[in-house]
Parts: structure tokens; C-alpha cells; sequence
């Protein structure tokens, strides 16, 4: 990214679920950019962990914070845990994405499902660009999936929010465009994180996976470019042939592919 990245959405980021996987890898590179992060996420240990390194390796500054946001209030208290700082670019990662049969959820876990991936994502959206419209700069990053599209079998609830995701990203894209913020929505693919790897996907089942350098790079170059972005040629190409079938033969082969990669369920 050139210094402009840094002149336009800096000085600070705030990036959730960011002590590992896509989130930790945003603050790597939204750090090696010159901006400064807010770290937030609900593991503590590896939240300071990761925020250390990211200081020592790029000299900028950061603010962890351990939080859950599936809590009642998260936000309210993210809002005044930062309100000293100039936050103008939001990147909303965290998420739970637990694979399986949706009768097997507890209603607590999809409640909280439904409050980390959606229901926070909409807070932190309303709360810091309104901040970013005030001053007329900035930009947003939802995290979507590419299970937006389509219904996502023994991922319903995930695949559920992260299509509310989606949209709500379209949407503001064409909203805060006139406040001068750039909103984006990420349809990332499967990609080899410690939360997809704890789903035990099976190792001979073929499909492509991305790392996460490739994704958030994409992402960063999108921002600002279009509404949403797919990273990746195999996904995108991917999702192009299912858009092709109807809705029913799409989401029988979505769940053929589930079972096949994760399951058998039956």
C-alpha cells in the first residue's frame, strides 16, 4: 500500500477479532501502512501477544482491547474506551463460525452467533461512521462470506449473518458516499485461519483455499474502489457458477459440498 492509503484512512484503525487469524493479519498489514491499530478481541493472552509484536515490528502504536462483544453493551463501552482517539477506518472481523447441524446449537450460541456477527458489526458501523462522516473521511470493512449468497447447510446461522453482513455493506457503500467514507463488504472464501481449521475440514476434499495475506491485501485494495469484493479467481469464479443455478440446485450442492468437507451429518 503507498503512504496515500495512510493519509486517507489513518492515522488510527480499529480491527476486530484481532489477535489471530484475518484479523491479526489486517493489523499486520494496516500497520506495515504506518497506521496505528485498536486491537479488539475476547482473548486476552493472545490479543497482547500479538499487539507486542506488532509494535516492535512496525513502530506504530496500538490499544488492545479485551472484549466480548457478544456482551450487552460491548459497543457502548468500546465507543468510550476509544473516544480519545481519531479512529477513521473500522474493519469489523470477528466472528463465530462454528460448522455442524443447526439442531445441535444451543439457542445461547446462536444468540451469540447472531450478536457478534451481526448485531455488532451494525453497532460498530452507526457508531464510528458517524464519527467518519463528521469529519467527511474514511472507511469501513464488513466481513462477509461467500455463504452471502446462497443458503449454506450446517452453517445456517453463520452463513445467515454474514449475508445481513453483506448487504448492510452494499447499502452504506451507497449511503456514506456522500460523507466522503468508503464502506466495503469481503465475500472471503474458505481461508486457512485457526477458526476454519477447527472445524476439522477433511484434507482430501478439494477446494480452494486461500491464506489470509491474499485476502485482507485484496480487501485493502478494494476499499474505496467498489461496494464488494470476492478475493481470489477460484471463489469468484465459484460463486459466478452457482449465481448460474437455481436457487434449490445451488444450496443442494452447497450442502453436498458441506458434507463432503466436514460432515458426513446424516
Amino acid at each position: 500500500m503507498s503512504t496515500s492509503f495512510a493519509s486517507r484512512y489513518g492515522p488510527w484503525t480499529l480491527v476486530t477479532g484481532a489477535s489471530k487469524g484475518l484479523g491479526a493479519e489486517f493489523c499486520r498489514q494496516l500497520a506495515a501502512s504506518g497506521l496505528n491499530i485498536v486491537m479488539v478481541a475476547s482473548h486476552e493472552d493472545a490479543l497482547l501477544d500479538e499487539s507486542a509484536a506488532i509494535e516492535r515490528q512496525y513502530g506504530v502504536k496500538t490499544r488492545p482491547i479485551t472484549l466480548d462483544l457478544a456482551d450487552d453493551g460491548s459497543i457502548t463501552r468500546l465507543g468510550r474506551l476509544t473516544a480519545d482517539l481519531d479512529i477513521t477506518l473500522l474493519v469489523s472481523n470477528a466472528a463465530m463460525s462454528d460448522v455442524g447441524p443447526f439442531l445441535k446449537a444451543t439457542p445461547e450460541y446462536l444468540e451469540n452467533q447472531v450478536r457478534v456477527n451481526a448485531l455488532a458489526c451494525t453497532l460498530l458501523a452507526r457508531h464510528y461512521g458517524a464519527l467518519m462522516a463528521k469529519q467527511r473521511r474514511g472507511g469501513i470493512i464488513l466481513m462477509s462470506s461467500g455463504t452471502a449468497q446462497h443458503g449454506t447447510p450446517y452453517s445456517a446461522n453463520y452463513a445467515a449473518t454474514k449475508a445481513f453482513n453483506l448487504i448492510l455493506a452494499e447499502s452504506l457503500w451507497y449511503e456514506f458516499r456522500p460523507h466522503k467514507v468508503d464502506v466495503l463488504g469481503v465475500m472471503a472464501g474458505a481461508t486457512r485461519t485457526e477458526g476454519w481449521l477447527a472445524n476439522h475440514p477433511k484434507p482430501n476434499w478439494r477446494v480452494p483455499i486461500m491464506g489470509v495475506k491474499p485476502v485482507v491485501a485484496a480487501a485493502l485494495r478494494a476499499l474505496g474502489r467498489r461496494p464488494r469484493v470476492s478475493p481470489g479467481i477460484m471463489n469468484h469464479l465459484g460463486y459466478a457458477a452457482l449465481s448460474w443455478k437455481t436457487r434449490g440446485r445451488a444450496v443442494k450442492s452447497v450442502g453436498a459440498s458441506m458434507e463432503k468437507m466436514f460432515g458426513p451429518y446424516a
